[in-house]
């Protein structure tokens, strides 16, 4: 019986050190970055591309309001309530004390400059595909926003969602660093389209089905997915006939400057602001956007 304590006291030990080590944060740090001088014209196209006011700016925001960033809004989800944090750049409760190298591991690693696993709630999933450049030009567009004064409450997660360390073995299995790669087989217009859905424009953390544990079901990308808030169904965007199939590329750019459908409907639920992000963009991305999607292949939606 001794022995079988000290076995099993040295395998609980063994089991801990991996599961710290497997689990510890990963961070960019300032030496890792090249000198980039930030471009604001391009960050502010990330910004839109990257949907940024649809959740850190109050509910409902229109216009110039949606660059006050100052968060709170609560985004309810099967696994709790995310209150979506400010990132106006107020030195006291934004992120105006951060570094450049802080934003970069916070939108590409999924880490907090405390060294805390953020969940996946924010969509760093996605935002791992963009460019250190895009990473860097968005943090220089939002210091030119207003500094907004708001201390957002804590997020409202049960055990074992609660446990943010665990976080790091979700992330061994969804989030693989890897940047965009440009097919070099494609045109420019179409690797642009492909950028702007998988990076910046995140448009899988919502039209993409997700499993129990709110990782992406493999095989089934954009193929429509139920409502990360739990309450209804986002639609399937492949080009299949229960999907987008019979839109044309024109109809796809037109509904994401319009907000109108070629059925004469209107793009309604979260979309809405998601529309009205990317109809700042300019006309080739909306372009590049439909160019992209009626490329991919098309999946059948799980509904109508």
């Amino acid at each position: 019986m001794r022995l079988f304590f000290w076995v099993f006291l040295v395998l609980s030990g063994l089991g801990g050190v991996t599961f710290y080590w497997l689990t510890s944060p990963e961070r960019i740090y300032t030496s890792m970055l090249v000198a980039h001088e930030k471009d604001l014209a391009n960050g502010e196209r990330v910004f839109w591309a990257a949907g940024c006011g649809s959740c850190h700016a109050a509910e409902k925001a229109k216009g110039d309001a949606k660059m006050r960033l100052g968060g709170g809004l609560a985004l309810k989800t099967p696994f709790g309530t995310f209150n979506v944090p400010n990132i106006s750049p107020d030195r006291l409760t934004g992120i105006g004390t951060w570094t450049d190298a802080e934003f970069a591991t916070a939108m590409i690693k999924g880490v907090s400059p405390d060294d805390r696993h953020y969940f996946p709630a924010f969509p760093y999933t996605s935002y791992q595909r963009m460019s250190i450049g895009d990473v860097l030009d968005l943090r220089g567009f939002l210091d030119t926003l207003p500094a907004v004064v708001n201390t957002v409450p804590p997020h409202e997660v049960s055990f074992p969602y609660s446990f943010r360390r665990g976080i790091g073995l979700w992330k061994l299995l969804y989030l693989d660093g890897k940047r965009f790669e440009p097919d070099p087989m494609a045109s420019a217009e179409l690797n642009r389209g492909a950028y702007l859905v998988q990076g910046p424009g995140h448009c899988g953390e919502c039209h993409t089905p997700r499993n129990a544990i709110g990782g992406f079901i493999a095989g089934r990308a954009l193929a429509g997915a139920k409502a990360p808030e739990g309450d209804g169904f986002v639609p399937n965007i492949t080009p299949h006939e229960t999907g987008i199939g019979g839109w044309s590329e024109a109809d796809i750019a037109y509904a994401l400057e319009s907000g109108f459908t070629p059925e004469f409907d209107t793009l309604g639920g979260s979309m809405t602001s998601v529309q009205e992000n990317i109809a700042h963009l300019p006309a080739e991305d909306r372009a590049a956007i439909a160019t992209y999607l009626k490329s991919i292949p098309p999946l059948p939606s799980d509904r109508p």
